[in-house]
Order: structure tokens, then C-alpha cells, then sequence
């Protein structure tokens, strides 16, 4: 996969992005990253990038004519370099939220172009660049740069061979719509807490079976909306109505 960014500081990138799980990717070459100053494309005499808005109002825009000629040059060395146009993403507040499947939804692609704003917001022409506008949550931050990086790093580990167990990222929170069991490894005992039976039982089916029950659990317990959005099998709803019941039980 290539990944472009388009970012005022490019250097904010050079640090989380090449350490970890990332950085091997990037030696391993199964990820290709490159991030851009637009600045460099401005044609203004001092490198300005923005302007006040038509119309009056509180901050200043990031002009349009940067990120197009930028765009430009980067779709240009992409389509040399084999890659397809692919996926322009925008980091906008008002964009659709990220999650784990907008993540998978984005692994799958062989180009992803990331543009990173600043100060109030963009010329609303910049829009007719972009296939994904994305959030992080309902708060605003001072530029699009963390949360690119996040999203950098949640669709790097979904690409293949790059966690190096396969079996990892399908069992991630949220990847089937429930939170992530609990998990132990050695010791057995540690202050005076105690590996669950089952997980040393090696009987399979009860160990699946003990993971599936404690996801709903914890899911149940602490992302309860989760449960509202998933078609649960009908082993999983029985096993719902029995935690619950416990649940209750011991209320009572």
C-alpha cells in the first residue's frame, strides 16, 4: 500500500510513524509513506497558504490552489509508480466517524491520500478533491496531522503479513462488533490472582466457547450500545440472556 500526506508539518510524522509496528512495515516495504508540504506549492511570494474568508468572519482558510497543485503532483508520481488515484481523505470534525471497519473498509485499498488541515477550515473547494471526509470524535484539534496518524497506524496493522500472526487483527475490539475478551499469559498465579481453568484446560471448544461468553460480558458491561448494532447469533443471545441473568443474581 502507498499512503500520501499533505500536511504543513511533515515532520510531526517522522517519529510515531517510524517506530513499532509501522516502522517495520515501512522497512519490511509493505507499506510506501510519503508525506508532502503543500506549502511548497504555494504561489505566493511568501509561501502563504491561507487567507480571510469572502464574506467576513473569525480565523483564516487554507487556500485551495496549494492543495490542488500538491494533489496534482502526487497522483501524477503515484500513477509512475503503478498506484491507482485511490482514496482522498479528508480530517474534518464533520466528516463520518472512524472506526474499526471504516479502517478494514480502507486496508483494502492499494492508495490512500490523507489532507491534514489547519486554522478555521479549508475553501470549500477542496472538497471536489476528496472521495472520505472522516472524524475522530466530537472534538476539534489544531490540525488534521493526529488524527491521520492514528488512522495511519489502525489500517497499517490490517495489512497482510504486517502484525505477522494473521489470527491478531480479526480478534480485535470491535472487529466483530464486540469488545475483546480478557487475556492472561504466564504466570498461572500472580499475587494471588489466578489464570482462569478454562485457559489451561486445552480443551478448544471451551476456551471458544469462554471467550465468546466473556466478549459479551465485557461488552455488555462497558459499550452496551455496541449490542444495539449487531445481529447476534442465536448461541450468542442465549449466552447474553444467561450473563444477564447472572448479572441480576448477583444485584439481588
Amino acid at each position: 500500500m502507498r499512503i500520501d500526506v499533505l500536511s504543513l508539518f511533515p515532520h510531526m510524522f517522522s517519529g510515531p510513524l517510524h517506530d513499532s509496528i509501522v516502522g517495520k512495515a515501512l522497512e519490511r516495504e509493505q507499506l510506501e509513506l510519503k508525506v508532502t508540504d503543500f506549502r511548497q506549492y504555494s504561489t505566493n511570494k511568501h509561501g502563504n497558504v491561507d487567507d480571510y474568508p469572502f464574506g467576513g468572519g473569525a480565523g483564516m482558510l487554507l487556500q485551495a490552489q496549494p492543495i490542488f497543485d500538491a494533489m496534482t503532483a502526487i497522483q501524477q508520481e503515484a500513477a509512475n509508480d503503478a498506484h491507482p488515484r485511490g482514496r482522498v481523505i479528508l480530517m474534518d470534525p464533520a466528516g463520518v466517524q472512524f472506526t474499526q471497519s471504516v479502517a478494514e473498509e480502507f486496508a483494502r485499498e492499494d492508495h490512500l491520500t490523507f489532507i491534514c488541515g489547519h486554522y478555521e477550515g479549508y475553501d470549500e473547494r477542496i472538497r471536489s478533491l476528496v472521495t472520505d471526509e472522516v472524524s475522530m470524535g466530537d472534538y476539534v484539534l489544531t490540525g488534521g496531522e493526529l488524527p491521520a496518524m492514528v488512522m495511519i497506524d489502525a489500517i497499517t496493522r490490517l495489512l497482510p503479513g504486517v502484525l505477522g500472526n494473521e489470527a491478531s487483527a480479526p480478534g480485535d475490539s470491535f472487529s466483530t462488533g464486540l469488545l475483546e475478551y480478557p487475556q492472561y499469559t504466564r504466570p498461572a498465579e500472580f499475587r494471588g490472582m489466578a489464570v482462569p481453568d478454562v485457559l489451561l484446560s486445552g480443551n478448544h471448544q471451551k476456551i471458544a466457547e469462554w471467550r465468546q461468553q466473556q466478549s459479551l460480558k465485557r461488552t455488555l458491561l462497558r459499550r452496551p450500545d455496541l449490542l444495539d448494532q449487531l445481529e447476534l447469533t442465536p448461541a450468542q443471545r442465549r449466552q447474553l440472556r444467561d450473563i444477564q441473568a447472572d448479572l441480576t443474581e448477583s444485584e439481588n
